[in-house]
């Protein structure tokens, strides 16, 4: 066999890739795409049947002519890029730049970068798939008719710089319906009543559950009187003891969505970051001697398939290393969303028995973390299930039932590798029905409806796949569009609209009703799924959607008003011009800038005052954010002054020192950060305080 040369998109893919490889295989990195539409105009000729014009893009000069170089040397050349339909695409374009047939097998396909994996690969080429490539010219000439066709109309009614597209306007959309509903939200009171029980040495909780075969409703504090007064001397005892074995089954392995969900709620990641880190773990990474390793599968991916060998591999080493009892009798099946790509595995370690532990020195911080839930999400998925014992016990007493749970882990099963969340062992004092109870006293505490909680990256992901909204790939740049155009903001992991992002959805919502629409955007979809089964002509799929959205643009253009978008006007003046600086909404929320750009382009960090004073310089302490975004609390006289903490100052001071507190911890509890201690709910201070 003579010079084979193979073409990928990274060079950290390109290197781990060659050192499987003999020396007759020679790889290079494209550095991504190549060609594409250009930047600026739109590129598609809709009256040629909608056209696409490509050129190659800026900067790729010198890597198209290395490429050609090394093609001309190569007696057959291999295109490997990333096994999606933006994979394909690159391979065609790829194709087209370098002169390759379109009837000679030059495409090649791994899930994993592994040894076998490629060998494999290397002997199986195929042909570009063109339906596949079709499906990806398709999405993104839509993409770009909307974003060339739609932004100059905001740019003329709301204000200029501003784009709009396809898919990020429903997430947009979700995020801005979610936020009128908890702006909607009237919150309901009702109570709960808890019994403290004495039972030999014990004592037990239990809820106020029934009064008789009624479920108890207790809307208000008359409600609570009423069943305080008819439980006043009752005698207490254990009326009902139900013991019932529950069976717990793993979760299956990570999707590109689940993992996004899971990094999100349990490595605080954002959705960009995961994806990032993902594809260093699946291109390689170098391991000491053993050189660059592909650690993961691919990790785009909507199905949960999991190959023969792998779970053989897995299989073995369940029973090698946790025993068989942990193993189930067969290999598990789960099942794939209907719109899966069969054809891909869920995301998954390349080697089982490359434990997280065991390279942990030669990944960084984050590259471990997400690895290792990957490896421990997998590892569980093959286990067998845990069993749990669930003991609840029902007090009686004049017609009122009070009721207590609790669960006991009877065998661990795949939970000894990973859960969902946390599963604490509750046990239950030890009681017999017939048993009499003390009572120790009421506890009635009054409770509001809360209103539906705001998106956070995680669980927006989680609403675009049930939505049937983009795939795999799409995810991440989504979230990060809606972000960098100043439409949504972060706080707290939680996603805020902005006003400007409200008043384009609003617009939208009028004029463009199919575009901002969820079911037609998920409709769009499975119209892309059937350009790449070949079972729908991408050009039909394009000119159907055109003639409607020409007609709304028409409408729109003559309706629609100008809208006047208010900046918030600051004292401060610009030290360059002397205009007053306006406050703008950036994607990492709010900056001051000149009015005067382009001529004056002077930007500054908008101080959000906290109200609590620096205790060094008695400054102020304001909001800042750090280089990444995240946000901190420091001095306004920095740096003059370097006091900086990540915990949220509050204006109450602790009752013993005087300090002031800050927020710490998911339940955001007040904290004194000199007495180096929690606040305990009775100790909750008023704004008042020594300072």
């Amino acid at each position: 066999m003579g010079k084979v040369l193979i073409i990928v998109e990274s060079p950290a893919k390109a290197r781990a890739i060659g050192k499987f490889l003999g020396k007759s295989y020679s790889v290079k990195a494209s550095l991504g795409h190549v060609r594409d539409l250009p930047k600026s105009r739109m590129g598609v000729d809709i009256e040629n049947n909608f056209s696409p014009k490509y050129i190659t893009i800026r900067g790729k000069g010198d890597v198209i002519k290395e490429l050609r170089s090394a093609a001309k040397k190569a007696d057959r050349v291999l295109l490997g890029p990333d096994p999606d339909r933006e994979g394909e695409a690159i391979a065609w374009h790829l194709m087209e730049i370098l002169g390759l047939e379109n009837d000679k097998k030059c495409r090649i396909e791994f899930l994993e970068i592994t040894k076998n994996a490629l060998h494999k690969a290397v002997k199986q080429p195929r042909l570009v798939d063109l339906s596949r490539v079709d499906a990806q010219q398709c999405r993104r000439i839509l993409d770009r008719l909307v974003g060339y066709k739609l932004s100059p109309l905001l740019w003329r009614k709301v204000r200029k710089g501003l784009s709009a597209g396809r898919v990020q306007s429903v997430a947009m959309r979700l995020i801005c319906d979610r936020e009128q509903e908890i702006q909607d939200f009237q919150p309901e009171e009702y109570w709960s009543i808890t019994g403290h029980f004495q039972t030999g040495e014990n004592s037990l909780e239990a809820q106020l559950v029934r009064k008789g075969k009624e479920k108890i409703n207790l809307p208000g504090k008359e409600e609570v009187d009423q069943a305080l007064r008819e439980l006043d001397g009752a005698a207490f005892v254990v009326s009902k003891i139900t013991k019932k074995e529950r069976r717990r089954n793993p979760a299956p392995p990570f999707t590109t969505s689940t993992l996004q969900q899971d990094a999100g709620r349990k490595l605080n990641f954002p959705v960009k970051k995961t994806m990032q880190i993902a594809q260093q773990l699946y291109e390689g990474l170098e391991l000491g001697k053993e050189g660059a390793s592909g650690l993961i599968t691919y990790m785009r991916t909507d199905s949960t398939r999991v190959s023969a060998e792998a779970q053989a591999s897995v299989r073995g080493y369940i029973e090698q290393n946790l025993g068989a009892e942990y193993l189930p009798d067969k290999p598990p099946f789960y099942k794939s969303p209907a719109r899966a790509q069969e054809a891909h595995e869920a995301i998954r370690p390349t080697d089982i028995s490359r434990s997280p532990q065991q390279i942990k020195e030669h990944l960084s911080r984050d590259q471990y973390r997400l690895y290792k839930l990957i490896w421990e999400r997998f590892l569980a998925s093959q286990m067998k299930a845990a069993l749990l014992e669930v003991t609840t016990i029902e007090i009686s007493g004049n017609n009122y039932v009070f009721r207590a749970g609790g669960s006991v882990i009877k065998f661990a099963g795949f939970m000894r590798v990973y859960t969902e969340a946390e599963e604490l062992e509750s046990l239950l004092p030890p009681v017999k029905e017939g048993n009499s109870l003390k009572l120790i006293k009421f506890e009635p505490k009054q409770h509001f409806t809360q209103p539906p909680a705001r998106y956070t990256e995680a669980s927006l992901v989680k609403s675009l796949e049930e939505n049937g909204i983009g795939r795999p790939s799409t995810y991440a740049p989504i979230i990060a569009t809606i972000q960098s155009r100043g439409y949504v903001y972060k706080e707290k992991k939680h996603l805020f609209p902005t006003e400007l992002g409200q008043i384009v959805v609003n617009l939208l919502k009028e004029y463009f009703t199919d575009i901002i629409d969820v079911e037609f955007t998920a409709d769009m979809e499975k119209k892309l799924d059937q350009v790449e089964e070949g079972e729908l002509i991408w050009q039909d799929v394009v000119k159907e959607f055109y003639g409607p959205f020409e007609d709304d643009l028409l409408l729109a253009e003559k309706e629609i008003a100008v809208i006047p978008v208010e900046e918030e006007t600051s004292e401060e003046k610009c030290p360059k011009c002397g205009r007053n600086l306006k406050v703008k909404q950036g994607r990492y929320g709010k900056f001051l800038a000149c009015p005067g750009f382009p001529e004056c382009r002077f930007t500054k960090p908008f101080l959000e005052d906290t109200g609590v004073s620096c205790p060094l310089c008695q400054g102020k302490i304001v909001v800042r954010r750090s280089r990444k975004g995240r946000k901190f609390y420091g001095c306004m006289n920095y740096p003059e002054c370097e006091f900086t903490s990540w915990d949220e100052p509050v204006p109450k001071y602790c009752p013993e020192c005087g300090h002031f507190l800050v927020r710490r911890g998911k339940m955001q509890k007040l904290y004194c950060p000199q007495c180096k201690k929690a606040l305990q709910d009775e100790e909750q201070p008023s704004a008042s305080g020594v300072q």
